[in-house]
């Protein structure tokens, strides 16, 4: 229970709401139990003498207090269930909250399937224990008091051996229960792995289809299936022991009171009605017991679930605003500086960057070049805080990234990513993501310098146009341009092109830097690249290999050297004469 316990703050948010709902429980228990005292007093008036108004009077009686006990009943649900759906939403909300605060490194060690898997079955399984699971353990608590208290007053020692079957009840209850808990932990992360599968067959089913794998991935989710199916199965088979056992407890105790009861009235120490009553009081009492069956279930699986989710929220943010936050900095000018910084993404992982030393003025453009897997654009991202260097220290305009408020660092920074990423959304909403409000003039005048704008107007609605997901209505090339319109729409101080123009061709690729040569005026921009073409006319290059700065220089100081660039430079060349002759 100590998961299960860290809901504390919610429950104390809607105490309120919870403690009306307990008094409703009380409220309903008092009408519900009245009812067998009524039994008693006109069976025990019926061995005697009884007349047709006094039976009326009794069965008028039993429908009020019916009434009562179904009134507040309803009261019960209107309370205690609503909460649980109110507190199902708050921690929604905080576990989309906190998800959406974790660093990139998350992601890169958690699959999208398994972060599904704990935002929907584990959030409902945990909702489960909130509304049904509460209100009954409630209810079943207040009514074992009660009845017990009344029972007790009609006959102790009959109650006390009715009551003996109840300590071992507790034993197998508690057996059962963490055998189910230790089931239902095994289910969740079969489930991740299902969710898992699934969500990258949805997301992969154009590779799948190019290479007629569907038979493949149709028979790897029918195993994972059944080996989900299997694991639900072993913790049926464990539930499936629990109603009989608690049908088997509260029958022991019927065939003891209707024995020992019998006794008592063939003897004359106690009258038909009181037995009546007993024998309706732990009729009263049955289901509870087995309600209290279904709550261990679902306590069970609530907190196998909860645990789930306690690893998540004990996630560290990482890159968060905190005491060293410099609030006095309002906006930034764009001088970059890397002070002996190097990275790596784990541990237990090597260097990607090695005692990188730059400095970028502000307003000048950088490129970067090197081979595939030399750092580019692990460099690039310690400047927004996308990553946090491991050793030295990232500046701009002279203060530590760590110290600028981190909204303000990114809003001031345009990236347009290696990989383009585009909402299931129209195009105009893609293009304004990174505004705090739409601004049509803004999608106007960034489409143009992106050159996209021509494409949008052969769109059947234009800028309104809905893109499918992750934009696979859209060329890659149309992607790359849609994502560069993004970044220019919200007027960064440093534009970032990661490798931003590969999927469109070199003519295009040309009208685009001439576009944007007027937009990075005053700008600092940095733009990774494998093409010459792209890169030449940069206020400086680096070359980076091995994760460290290998050249650096202007195009024609590049050349001079004689390294990688000008091998790069001499071989692009080659590769263009022989386009030109084919």
């Amino acid at each position: 229970m100590k998961n299960l316990f860290s809901l504390k703050k919610y429950f104390i948010r809607y105490k309120k709401k919870l403690l009306l709902g307990a008094l409703f429980v009380v409220l309903s228990n008092v009408g519900s139990i009245y009812i067998p005292l009524i039994i008693k007093n006109a069976i025990n008036a019926l061995t005697v003498k009884v007349s047709v108004a006094q039976l009326i009077h009794y069965s008028i009686l039993i429908v009020l207090a019916s009434l009562f006990a179904g009134f507040f009943r309803y009261l019960i649900r209107q309370m205690i269930i609503v909460v649980s759906r109110e507190i199902e939403y708050d921690l929604r909300e905080d576990f989309w909250s906190h998800i959406q605060k974790l660093p990139l490194r998350y992601f890169q060690n958690n699959s999208t399937g398994n972060v599904m898997a704990h935002a929907t079955n584990d959030i409902n399984a945990v909702r489960s224990f909130l509304g049904p699971a509460v209100m009954y353990s409630t209810d079943t608590a207040f009514r074992l008091v009660i009845v017990i208290g009344v029972m007790i007053s009609l006959n102790p020692s009959l109650t006390l051996y009715s009551l003996l079957p109840l300590p071992l009840l507790s034993i197998l209850v508690y057996k059962i229960g963490k055998l189910i808990h230790e089931k239902f932990t095994l289910i969740q992360e079969k489930f991740s792995e299902l969710t898992t599968k699934a969500q990258e067959n949805f997301a992969g089913i154009r590779v799948i289809k190019s290479y007629v794998r569907e038979e493949n991935e149709i028979s790897q989710f029918k195993q994972l299936s059944k080996d989900f199916l299997n694991r639900n199965m072993d913790m049926i088979k464990i539930q499936a022991y629990l109603q009989p056992v608690l049908f088997l407890v509260t029958g022991l105790s019927v065939i003891i009171v209707i024995w020992l009861g019998g006794v008592k009235i063939i003897n004359g120490s106690l009258n038909l009605g009181d037995l009546t009553a007993f024998i309706a009081y732990l009729g009263i009492l049955t289901w509870p017991m087995i309600a209290f069956g279904w709550v261990i279930n679902m306590i069970q699986q609530a907190e196998a679930s909860m645990k789930r989710l306690n690893k998540i929220f004990a996630e560290p943010y990482e890159i968060q605003d905190n005491d060293t936050t410099n609030n006095s900095i309002k906006d930034l000018t764009g001088k970059i500086e890397f002070n002996n910084v190097s990275f790596k993404y784990n541990e237990n992982l090597p260097n990607v960057l090695n005692n990188i030393n730059l400095t970028i003025p502000a307003g000048s453009t950088l490129a970067i070049m090197g081979y595939t897997g030399e750092g580019k654009t692990s460099l690039i991202n310690l400047i927004p805080r996308l990553y946090d260097c491991t050793e030295g220290e990232v500046l701009i305009d002279g203060a530590n990234v760590k110290t600028i408020p981190l909204e303000l660092l990114r809003t001031r920074i345009g990236i347009v990513q290696q990989e383009s990423f585009l909402f299931s959304d129209t195009i105009s909403n893609n293009i304004t993501y990174g505004l705090r409000k739409h601004d049509q003039e803004k999608v106007l005048k960034s489409s143009k310098i992106a050159h996209f704008d021509k494409d949008v107007e052969t769109f059947p609605n234009g800028y309104e146009t809905v893109m499918g997901e992750r934009g696979i209505t859209l060329s890659g090339g149309q992607k790359q341009r849609a994502s560069l319109a993004r970044a220019i729409a919200i007027d960064p101080k440093i534009l970032i092109l990661d490798d931003s123009f590969s999927a469109v061709d070199t003519n295009t690729e040309e009208e685009i830097l001439k576009s944007l040569k007027e937009f990075m005026k005053d700008r600092t921009s940095i733009i990774i690249s494998h093409r010459i073409s792209t890169v030449k006319n940069a206020d400086k290059i680096i070359v980076l290999s091995k994760g460290a700065i290998f050249e650096e220089g202007t195009h024609d100081e590049l050349i001079s050297l004689g390294g990688i660039y000008a091998d790069l430079h001499y071989k692009q060349l080659l590769e263009k004469e022989l386009e030109e002759l084919n």
